[in-house]
């Protein structure tokens, strides 16, 4: 079963950009959420992303990753192909 991947954005964010990048490159489907201005949808994230305002916000199964550098990070030490599998 594929992981559940949600990704909060703003359109025009290049990190934003960089993360769905990845993603897209190991060929993950996720889900994403384009908060635009949208104060309400940004302070639902927040809640989820334990304060984290700043977009990239992402999400594994309900697990909150963090943002661009966290994934890429992941990704760098070997630990997000699992947490997608």
């Amino acid at each position: 079963m594929a992981a559940q991947v949600e990704i909060y954005t703003w359109s025009t964010c290049p990190f934003c950009l960089r993360a769905k990048s990845l993603l897209k490159n190991k060929g993950v489907d996720f889900t994403e959420y384009v908060i635009d201005g949208d104060e309400e949808a940004r302070d639902k994230m927040a809640k989820r992303a334990n304060g984290g305002r700043s977009v990239p916000q992402i999400f594994i199964n309900d697990q909150h990753i963090g943002g661009c550098d966290d994934i890429h990070a992941l990704d760098a030490q070997g630990k997000l192909d699992p947490l997608l599998a």
